[in-house]
């Protein structure tokens, strides 16, 4: 369910939307309270919270722009051709970057969005309340957070450098799409299941060793393994897509984990789509199972990533010290990167 951005209509110029967030009036219903805190996203921290040079390498007709990762099936030509509106092949240019695009909160208290200046919606009850676990760490308690997902297509936003030809998903400003309080398979692990039965191939031990593969791969390399789809490296197991994720690690992955079982469950459900190699030049295409390579994630708040980013799977001992601030920084939000191969047509 989409909820338009906070402020009607669209702001084109970079200085006129930075006033407007800078002086907009609190949002209705904001809260100022430990249990539902701002993380003051649209304001000054929009600049200074965010790892602006994690945009590149901007590659060119295959010319890279300043440094930085490529995932693997990335896109590596330099010219392409899509269709126009009459269906004749009309020649380009291949342009790839890393796109913040997305945002998830993950949150204690249902209904609280802490993106939205800490505003309430009237949703779930104390059974959907979400809790840090116990801390035992032997294997058998588990945390629970509410989620929510929005579009966030900062570069749109700020009209910076983005072609309208490379914008498949038309989202223009920020949206809440998904409310994990709407969603009963989020808070059972049963009902997930049954949503997604091939949970039932890779819950034996063989298929989860397999994860400490990945786990190597994602922490040194920065290279998760798209094959190993059940995978969440060093995090743990992407199985089962609910909001319950063990305690064994620390607050910084288990939250990343969360976050990776939202982009799994989006995409298996059709609801996010593959940006990442040829295929996705001319449209984007669905893709079932979570393509990890095309991901990557930022802390914004309580603690942001301001200087880079992390693969899913890669070891919180690289990014995730000091991340966690008990008491007033229990909820969560991380910026979604994406990498994005669109063909540039001349026409």
């Amino acid at each position: 369910m989409p909820l338009r951005s906070i402020r009607s209509g669209r702001v084109r110029s970079v200085g006129a939307w930075l006033l407007l967030a800078l002086l907009a009036p609190p949002i209705p219903g904001a809260a100022s309270s430990a249990a539902c805190p701002d993380a003051q996203l649209l304001g000054p921290k929009l600049i200074t919270d965010i790892c602006w040079a994690c945009l590149f390498p901007v590659r060119i007709a295959g010319v890279p722009i300043g440094g930085g990762p490529v995932p693997s099936g990335a896109a590596n030509q330099a010219f392409c051709s899509c269709p126009d509106p009459l269906g004749l092949p009309s020649p380009g240019l291949v342009i790839s970057l890393w796109e913040p695009a997305r945002l998830v909160e993950l949150v204690r208290v249902p209904g609280c969005l802490p993106a939205l200046g800490g505003a309430r919606l009237d949703l779930g009850t104390m059974r959907t309340l979400g809790t840090p676990g116990q801390a035992q760490y032997d294997g058998s308690d588990k945390a629970f957070y509410n989620y929510h997902y929005y579009a966030f297509p900062v570069l749109i936003m700020l009209d910076l450098f983005f072609p309208e030809r490379c914008n498949p998903d038309h989202l223009t400003d920020i949206d809440l799409l998904y409310l994990s309080e709407l969603d009963p398979t989020w808070n059972n692990d049963e009902l997930a299941f049954f949503t997604n039965p091939e949970a039932a191939f890779v819950a034996n031990p063989v298929a989860q060793a397999a994860c400490l593969v990945e786990a190597a791969s994602a922490t040194t390399a920065q290279q998760p393994l798209d094959a190993l789809f059940w995978c969440a490296g060093a995090w743990g197991g992407l199985y089962p897509f609910t909001g319950r994720v063990p305690t064994l690690n620390g607050r910084p992955a288990e939250m990343s984990l969360a976050s990776a079982r939202v982009l799994a469950a989006l995409h298996r459900r059709g609801l996010a789509r593959r940006t990442l190699g040829s295929e996705a030049l001319c449209e984007a295409p669905l893709a079932l199972l979570l393509p990890k390579s095309q991901y990557r994630l930022s802390q914004f708040y309580p603690r942001p990533e301001v200087d880079s980013n992390h693969v899913i799977g890669e070891s919180e001992l690289r990014w995730g010290l000091g991340r966690n601030v008990p008491g007033v920084g229990e909820d969560h939000l991380y910026l979604i990167w994406r990498w994005h191969d669109c063909c540039l047509t001349f026409l």
